[in-house]
């Protein structure tokens, strides 16, 4: 059919124009096909730079962008606000501590309690001397908060029960498998506590207390250990001065080797008007500590022990005459991550893989089912390890999104005011204590902090002004990152308050 000029012209236009809107809804359906990727890829795709004030705090720090992991989302919401490598592994020091916490929390309850039995066979028949018959046997439990005072009124029950007089006893270990570490290994100060090694039976985390008392008329300082087991003493002094009270006392200890007896050499100065003061200090091995702390409780409790304290196996024909039940794992979270304790934590991971696992638990199983645990929850574990799990590491890594997307996850769960609640306040308590006080960011932030020489990291919730609740997870690696850390930190918690 023929066609006017005017009309095969006409013609042209509209195919043209529906050429164009084919083209554009292409673009359009390529566009949303984007988006739905993106958003499936991860948050950090999305990312968002830093605000201008906290972008001039972090030039302050003189550190390179790529030492940092930041991730910052409100609660309830999908896409996060900022995110800068935000699926980078970084090494996150003791924010570890709240993987470990919070797998144990969700796998084994907030009412979960460790039980340390003393079993003997039938159930502890003595003779007319008070003798028991047989073995006494310790089947250890994994408590990682049993004090002296707990094995101490473990000791006077077996007394009341008529039992005075013990041939052996017997420590059963199995529920975890070879865990004991060198205390030096980490850093070379194998006689802080935060070194400790953990052990199915840790009383008292295996530390001893240097109490450090006044004595205003001879202006001098006298050492007392507690307890006061054999084989450990002090040398050294530490000197009187006048003054007000500046704070903690600058004293300086080194615990040495010398034959069958340890040595506590303390130095430096510490000001009268302070008052008694105490150190804490690792000396034995924990299986050693225990046997003298055993034979110090059991003999000030009128019993003997005729031979030795050894490790074996609770036999099947032992009956329970006495055990000692922990606090609960909701109580007891609380000092792993508002003090950072880093025994507790490892303790914590093996008692996890021995539920999983069974008996003869390690890190390695205690990790595995933590992994597993928290997939199964829904969150990107993609580039972790969890190591010991107390970041106590070199080699832990976590991302800022997964751990945003578990601090997500907790956040939804049921058992959220227990595990908020064992994170240290900003201003009020634990390791953030003297930080931001009377300021906006006071009793408004719940954070975990994280340093060793290379790694500062920081993770929890904040309350804005406005009500909201944002989740915060910060992660820097880098030579220079304890220098240059902190008040970026401070920067970062404070302009998520004033929202």
């Amino acid at each position: 059919m023929y066609l006017p000029l005017a009309s095969q012209q006409t013609g042209r236009r509209a195919k043209a124009a529906i050429g164009s809107v084919a083209t554009r809804l292409r673009q359009l359906a390529w566009a949303g096909t984007l988006l739905l990727l993106l958003s499936l890829v991860g948050p950090c795709v999305l990312a968002q730079g830093l605000p201008p004030e906290l972008a001039t705090a972090w030039r302050n720090t003189r550190l390179p962008e790529s030492a940092l992991s930041l991730y910052v989302k409100e609660v309830g919401t999908v896409q996060p606000m900022i995110a800068i490598n935000a699926t980078e592994s970084r090494n996150p020091a003791s924010v570890m501590k709240t993987v470990t916490t919070w797998a144990g929390l969700s796998g084994l309850g907030s009412d979960y309690v460790w039980r340390t039995t003393i079993l003997a066979k039938d159930g502890g028949r003595v003779d007319a001397q008070g003798t028991l018959l047989g073995p006494l046997y310790v089947k250890a439990g994994g408590d990682p908060f049993l004090t002296m005072q707990d094995l101490w009124g473990l000791l006077r029950q077996l007394r009341l029960r008529g039992i005075k007089n013990l041939t052996e006893v017997v420590v059963d270990r199995s529920l975890f498998g070879a865990v004991t570490i060198d205390p030096g290994a980490f850093d070379g100060a194998g006689d802080r506590p935060y070194n400790a090694s953990p052990d199915a039976m840790m009383v008292g985390l295996g530390a001893l207390r240097l109490v450090f008392q006044p004595d205003v008329a001879a202006r001098k300082w006298v050492p007392v250990i507690d307890p006061p087991l054999r084989g450990v003493r002090v040398e050294g002094d530490i000197a009187w001065k006048d003054a007000v009270c500046p704070g903690s006392p600058s004293v300086s200890t080194q615990v040495v080797s010398s034959g069958n007896e340890f040595i506590i050499r303390v130095s430096g100065a510490a000001v009268g008007s302070c008052g008694e003061f105490s150190e804490y200090r690792l000396a034995f091995s924990q299986k050693t500590y225990f046997e003298g702390l055993f034979r110090m409780l059991w003999k000030e409790l009128g019993g003997t022990l005729a031979k030795n304290v050894t490790e074996g196996r609770t036999p099947a024909n032992a009956k329970p005459v006495v055990w000692h039940d922990s606090r609960t794992l909701g109580d007891v979270i609380r000092y792993i991550n508002k003090h950072s304790n880093n025994v507790m934590a490892r303790t914590l991971l093996l008692t996890l893989g021995a539920q999983q696992s069974g008996q003869g638990a390690t890190s390695a199983t205690g990790a595995a089912a933590a992994l597993a645990l928290l997939q199964s929850q829904g969150v990107d574990t993609r580039g972790w390890v969890i190591d010991n799990g107390a970041g106590l590491s070199r080699y832990s890594r976590l991302t800022a999104a997964g751990m945003g997307s578990m601090l997500d996850v907790a956040w939804r769960s049921p058992m959220m005011p227990e595990f908020i609640s064992s994170l240290a306040i900003v201003g009020v308590d634990g390791t953030v204590r003297s930080r931001l006080r009377n300021g906006d960011a006071q009793g408004r932030a719940h954070l975990k902090t994280g340093t060793l020489r290379d790694a500062k990291a920081l993770a929890g919730y904040v309350m804005g002004a406005s009500g909201k609740r944002y989740i915060l997870v910060k992660f820097v690696n880098d030579e220079r990152a304890v220098a240059g850390g902190r008040a970026f930190d401070d920067a970062l918690v404070s302009w998520l308050a004033q929202r």
